[in-house]
């Protein structure tokens, strides 16, 4: 579990832009299991530094799109 956890982060600290959604963003709680047949998009936080707010979109495996919004460790890269 903590190795999918790790992972989990890894990928949204790393990914692209998150799409606008109608879905409202619900809070990532750990405690419950994601259902994510695909994901459409993650917040870019490669500039960021500290722990910033982060948003993916995703889709379940019954077609439903969701949209979780959690706390990441920014890249602190700079776009120089």
């Amino acid at each position: 579990m903590k190795t999918l956890f790790s992972l989990f982060l890894a990928v949204v600290a790393t990914s692209a832009l998150a799409a606008g959604s109608d879905t409202a963003a619900t809070p990532y709680d750990p405690a419950h299991a994601l259902d994510i047949a695909k994901v459409v998009s993650v917040s870019d936080t490669a500039t960021a530094c500290g722990v910033v707010p982060a948003t993916m979109v995703y889709i379940d495996h019954q077609g439903q799109t969701h949209r979780v919004t959690y706390d990441v460790m920014g890249d602190c890269t700079s776009n120089l």
